[in-house]
């Protein structure tokens, strides 16, 4: 059968120009769909928005969309393009939302939802098309009608070295656009899934059960072998959480003579406590690591139940810092700060001596316990504002003064001549284009309280 897999455009195409990474898991399902001798192309529209044409001149029979909760609307928009050309199409629905909550696609323009791990779960359903299975023994789909969802049994998560290689060739003629900051072109490879924190803005730990998944390094370390790209993203929940295993990768790497820069999340306490691991992975090429910080202050972490305190944050840059790779610092903006909160922010990050440092609005994301606790208070449902950039709860600070304060702490939370070195990695042309498209976001942020 002929299988379109696409990503889906961003709620804002702002946000698709701050950074960019490779459509993972349709490459994933992809390489299991080409396994059954499937004809499978890929389209990412972030990139290429002509999904009418590429329908119409593909005619696929089965077309499956992923996307985050703020792609809900997007994701029924394209079923109805593709229904629009062709009822006949069979639309599937996967992702991060449709797990967390696929009652949002009982949709007439879908006909199934999938639930948790996609790859095999495709595969089978594509044999329930093609009439050669029953959809009763397919786990893990639930299929819309005006009841409700008809729901199959749950599908356990499948061990990640069951899975197939992402076939990469579904993106050449887009990889060159993949990005983020200074890493372009940049590849992404997922060597686990899940965390060992139970942080409750969070739903990654309850979507594998509270598990966290492995690869094995050795399969790791061939997957690496194949991509051609010399940045790459770590897009794992947690890269670091299983120290043994990253060390014996980095050996690995180090044996086989590969040589890339690489991008991956680290927890703070990790840092602290293995400082020799990310020493090593340093001589190997690690150039960055994503560190939620989140905030400031030991009382609201240990309310998120982060299980990190501020001193060991202040440890952690210390250790990055000396160590020579960049933290890219991430703090969460509490919608209950006052002014003196965000003054204090700024100070506390002037006091950390960071480099680059990225802010976003603490969310209530579906699927996880900070949603449960304030779903009774959300400020408004549209899908779209949760970019994690929105406030859905009330703000203790006016919302468009909340917003001026998000951009005032954006703009000079860092100071310029910490940040000048790092816009110095982008080039000449790329910092030009860097501070026009930071302009646009400040622009932005101060009207983000009319979207309402």
């Amino acid at each position: 059968m002929k299988i379109l897999l696409i990503q889906p455009y961003s709620s804002s195409d702002l946000m698709d120009r701050v950074y960019l990474f490779e459509p993972l898991a349709l490459e994933y399902l992809g390489a299991g769909a080409k396994l059954d001798g499937h004809d499978v192309r890929l389209l990412d529209a972030r990139i290429d928005r002509d999904i009418e044409g590429a329908v119409r001149m593909f005619r696929p029979e089965v077309v499956g969309i992923t996307g985050f909760t703020s792609h809900v609307n997007i994701i029924k928009a394209i079923a109805g393009q593709v229904k629009g050309i062709d009822r006949k199409a069979a639309v599937i629905v996967g992702g991060h939302h449709a797990t967390v909550r696929p009652d949002d696609f009982n949709d007439p323009r879908v006909d199934y939802v999938v639930i948790g791990e996609g790859v095999f779960t495709l595969r089978e359903l594509l044999r329930v098309i093609a009439g050669t299975m029953e959809l009763r023994l397919v786990r893990g789909v639930a299929v819309p009608s005006p009841e409700g969802l008809r729901m199959t049994s749950p599908r356990p998560y499948t061990p990640l070295d069951e899975l197939p290689v992402p076939d990469r060739s579904l993106t050449a003629c887009y990889r060159h656009r993949y990005f983020s900051e200074w890493f372009k072109p940049l590849a992404s490879i997922r060597t686990s899934l899940g965390c060992t924190a139970r942080c409750t803005f969070c739903a990654l730990w309850g979507i594998t059960d509270g598990k966290y998944l492995r690869r094995d390094p050795e399969r790791v370390l061939e997957e690496l072998r194949g991509i051609a790209e010399e940045n790459v993203f770590f897009c794992d929940d947690e890269s670091m959480c299983d120290t043994k295993r990253m060390e014996r990768l980095a050996e690995l790497i180090e044996a086989a003579g590969i040589r890339k820069n690489y991008f991956l999340y680290g927890r703070v306490d990790t840092i602290v406590r293995h400082p020799e691991l990310f020493a090593t992975w340093r001589k190997i090429g690690l150039s960055q690591v994503f560190v939620g910080m989140e905030d400031f202050s030991d009382a609201r972490l240990a309310a998120m139940k982060k299980g990190v305190t501020v001193a060991q944050q202040e440890e952690a840059a210390r250790i990055l810092d000396r160590l020579g790779i960049m933290m890219y610092a991430s703090f969460m903006v509490d919608p209950d700060y006052s002014k003196e909160d965000f003054a204090s922010l700024k100070s506390y990050i002037r006091k950390l001596k960071l480099k680059y440092a990225t802010f976003t609005v603490m969310t209530p994301l579906p699927g996880t316990a900070l949603h449960e606790s304030v779903k009774e208070r959300l400020l408004a449902q549209k899908p779209e504002l949760y970019d994690m950039l929105h406030a859905l709860v009330p703000t203790r600070l006016p919302l468009p003064e909340f917003y001026r304060e998000m951009a005032t702490l954006y703009r000079t939370a860092v100071p310029l001549y910490r940040v000048l070195p790092t816009l110095c990695r982008f080039g000449l042309h790329g910092m030009q284009l860097r501070v026009r498209l930071f302009g646009e976001f400040l622009k932005r942020v101060q009207t983000f309280h009319l979207e309402y």
